[in-house]
């Protein structure tokens, strides 16, 4: 796929990303249970909120950004914090970690700074110290409540994969930018800790939680999108480690990223994407986490990873996201917020929305893929 093609889907993914506006807050407080289940959550949609969904759509905009080496959405990212800060944040949680990790790498440029600064040291120290931890002093993965974004859910006992994209590249990043050793050895001891019980050896694929409380993996379900957050996650967090980690840590998280990335590229459907629940080809394929795996394969592949032979799957990924942006931008078959579920029906019944992650991956799938 040519560059002039890939930059055009790019400038309507941009554009659509940034003007999602905001969520009917409102409903949440009356959302039936019907409604949560298949992930009608209205603080998700929109770009305005300050939680997971609005966090990975940043990223992928801060990844643009830096890949045109410019300062073009500075000002969309400084009216996004100025308004979040004067409405003030929601609960501390794991996924309104997320927003942090843009932030935190685009603090010198963002004003006010020193508070920016604070807000991000701050909330690296709670990850570390005050965030409820799990048996082995997991991040147990509490959420906003819905309904009162003050509250939260706490998910008790509960690993989640979705937890090293949404709050342990952050916490890598800020000891790194804040000279805070102890926090990027804990970001590495979350990433092994997730990997000792969410990985699974016999498929070489990620299961999406792990509870120590009932002492299993759910519905031991192998969902797209959750297994994406590990293909792009590991890779995005070995380039920002650099050779700061041991050969024998390096060597490790290499290892169980080109087995996941193996056992993915056999489950590639025809079309290109991949099935929401990974090993059952009646579930729907789902644009978000296919986008994330290409994007993923495809840093593996730049790095010297990953061989020239994985180049066709994601080249087909490529294309098949590609075909998935409308007119208007709006990347398609993205399916909503996934809370843990205990069968394949319930990933498969998830509602399929216009989402900022959604453009988000889709958009650092694309940039990834230019020459």
């Amino acid at each position: 796929m040519t560059n002039e093609l890939l930059l055009e889907k790019i400038g309507l993914v941009v554009d659509r990303l940034m003007n999602l506006g905001g969520s009917d807050y409102e409903k949440d407080k009356t959302v039936v249970q019907a409604d949560t289940r298949v992930g009608i959550v209205q603080r998700d949609f929109g770009i305005e909120e300050w939680d997971w969904p609005q966090g990975v759509g940043l990223y992928g905009l801060y990844k643009l950004q830096k890949y045109y080496g410019d300062t073009r959405y500075m000002e969309f990212f400084r009216n996004w914090v100025s308004r979040n800060l004067e409405a003030g944040l929601p609960s501390k949680n794991i996924n309104t970690t997320a927003p942090y990790l843009p932030l935190v790498l685009l603090l010198d440029q963002l004003e006010p700074s020193s508070e920016l600064e604070e807000l991000c040291r701050e909330h690296a120290d709670w990850l570390i110290h005050e965030l409820p931890k799990t048996k082995e002093g997991g991040f147990q993965h509490t959420v906003t409540a819905i309904g009162n974004r003050d509250g939260i859910h706490l998910h008790n006992g509960q690993l989640w994969i979705d937890t090293l994209f949404m709050a342990v590249l952050f916490l890598n990043q800020a000891g790194r930018k804040f000279n805070r050793p102890e926090w990027a050895h804990e970001a590495e001891h979350q990433i092994l800790l997730h990997i000792k019980y969410l990985f699974d050896k016999h498929t070489g694929l990620f299961f999406h939680g792990w509870s120590f409380e009932r002492n299993d993996n759910f519905g031991s379900i192998f969902w797209c999108r959750g297994n994406s957050w590990f293909t792009y996650g590991i890779v995005d967090y070995l380039e920002a480690c650099q050779g700061s980690i041991s050969p024998g840590l390096r060597r490790f998280l290499i290892d169980t990223y080109t087995a996941q990335v193996n056992a993915l590229v056999s489950l590639q459907a025809a079309s290109g994407l991949w099935h929401t629940v990974l090993q059952d080809p009646s579930s729907y394929e789902e644009v978000s986490g296919s986008a994330a795996i290409a994007a993923g394969m495809i840093k593996g592949i730049k790095s010297g990873i990953l061989d020239a032979s994985y180049q066709t799957a994601a080249d087909n990924a490529i294309q098949a996201v590609c075909q998935n942006v409308s007119g208007d931008g709006t990347v398609l078959n993205v399916s909503a917020g996934t809370g843990m579920g205990m069968d394949k029906e319930h990933y498969k019944n998830i509602a399929l929305r216009p989402m900022a992650y959604g453009q988000s991956l889709a958009l650092i799938a694309l940039y990834e893929a230019l020459n």
